[in-house]
């Protein structure tokens, strides 16, 4: 595996999770990336990523499902991603991985979104966001109260 094959699958997950935000949600076609997460299927798999996703830049925090990077920034069909997280293997989440967009007024898109079909609410300590899977997806898309790039200060 090489930090070309990363980048490519990194994209790939961004484009994959853009597409089902853009068939499920209206009026957030521009919606930015801020983070995205590859989810390692096996520990192997999370070792030669990690291998090669530290040369990519500085971690920035190590949660308990697997550390965030600072990768400095890789164009996307969605925008610029700088922070990247890599998940431990959770049998869990089968899917391949997740991105992250910001929208315009998280208030308004939580009171027009959350009620439908495949978006669920996450609370977390300091925010909370809006997960939206469908199983035609390999992938999954969240909205944050606070998006992780800011959380972070990787603006």
């Amino acid at each position: 595996m090489t930090s070309e094959n990363v980048i490519k699958l990194i994209q790939e997950i961004v484009e994959q999770a853009q597409l089902l935000k853009d068939k499920h949600v209206s009026g957030e076609n521009n919606a930015p990336v801020n983070y995205a997460c590859i989810f390692s299927q096996t520990e192997k798999e999370f070792n030669d990523f990690l291998e090669i996703i530290k040369k990519m830049g500085p971690e920035v925090e190590k949660t308990s499902k697997g550390p965030i990077f600072d990768i400095g920034g890789i164009e996307t069909k969605a925008g610029r991603l700088r922070v990247l997280k890599l998940r431990l293997p959770d049998i869990k989440r089968p899917e391949r991985g997740d991105a992250d967009f910001t929208v315009k007024n998280y208030p308004k898109f939580k009171k027009d979104y959350l009620s439908k079909p495949g978006f669920n609410l996450i609370i977390k300590p300091k925010f909370e966001m809006i997960e939206l899977s469908d199983p035609a997806f390999n992938v999954l898309t969240y909205f944050s109260s606070i998006p992780m790039n800011e959380q972070l200060g990787l603006i």
